[in-house]
């Protein structure tokens, strides 16, 4: 008899408990879900966003002057903090280099504002410079890390930006006409084309129904 109770406690205990329901979610799907719930939006800012690249690139010089506009009232909205700042700590030893530093803010801002295309001139004699070091330091970069794989991609992107960095800076001080306007555009282009692709790529899910576990016959 007590053979035959243990042998019966035993097969209780040894009914499989019931598995919660496999989720089929994998890791980073609620991100995708939330953009393909606003994927007309970010659809219509990416067509916006590439639209406003193209105009970009079919007036070059006026989008340059543009952006050393507002990056004028940057620097004069970057001088104003910068004072305030100073004044509120006028206390402190390095009082005099933050106003020294707000002056260099408001006069280049203000050399800019009044006179943009001069501006325009010194973004786009910088902009050949960054490309330039850009490109040297990728060209490094990617000679150093030759055992890894695609390491050509890099030595790739440092030749394109000596390509642009030579385009730039061999044909300064003209190349300030189309430069800067040019590169922002492209720029503008590439990324709402990325924006509304992402876009419409993300399709809502068909809802999945699950069915709780099947209890057992006899529990």
């Amino acid at each position: 008899m007590n053979s035959d109770n243990s042998d019966d406690t035993t097969e209780t205990d040894s009914f499989d408990e019931p598995t919660e329901p496999q989720s089929n979610h994998t890791p980073g799907e609620p991100g995708r879900e939330a953009l393909a719930a606003n994927r007309t939006l970010v659809m219509a800012v990416g067509v916006l966003v590439a639209l406003l690249g193209v105009v970009a690139i079919l007036s070059p010089f006026v989008t340059g002057v543009a952006l050393t506009l507002v990056f004028g009232a940057l620097l004069v909205a970057a001088a104003v903090f910068q004072t305030a700042s100073a004044v509120a700590a006028r206390g402190w030893s390095g009082f005099a280099f933050g106003v020294g530093l707000a002056a260099l803010y408001a006069v280049a801002g203000v050399v800019l504002l009044v006179n943009p295309t001069v501006g325009l001139v010194t973004l786009t004699f910088l902009l050949g410079l960054y490309f330039l070091a850009e490109g040297i330091i990728q060209l490094l970069m990617g000679l150093r890390v030759r055992e890894n794989d695609n390491w050509g991609w890099m030595l790739f992107s440092g030749i394109v930006s000596l390509l642009l960095s030579s385009l730039v800076l061999l044909e300064f001080p003209s190349s300030a006409e189309w430069a800067v306007g040019l590169l922002f555009g492209v720029n503008l282009l590439t990324t709402g084309v990325a924006m509304a692709s992402l876009a419409m790529a993300a399709t809502p899910e068909p809802a999945t129904t699950t069915t709780g576990p099947v209890e057992e016959a006899g529990t």
